[in-house]
């Protein structure tokens, strides 16, 4: 029973750094292009003959 009182807050700590996490990377536009690095792979732009 003395293990839940430092087991609970920790827990809500790491949610609430991984809810933090998780928004900051929406701001900062982490998801707005899915399919452009799957493009860019199969770009043969740099193509030496």
């Amino acid at each position: 029973m003395n293990t839940l009182i430092y087991l609970i807050p920790i827990a809500l700590i790491l949610g609430g750094l991984g809810l933090a996490a998780f928004l900051w990377a929406l701001k900062s536009g982490q998801y707005e292009d899915l399919d452009g690095a799957s493009w860019r792979v199969l770009d043969d732009e740099d193509c030496r003959p």
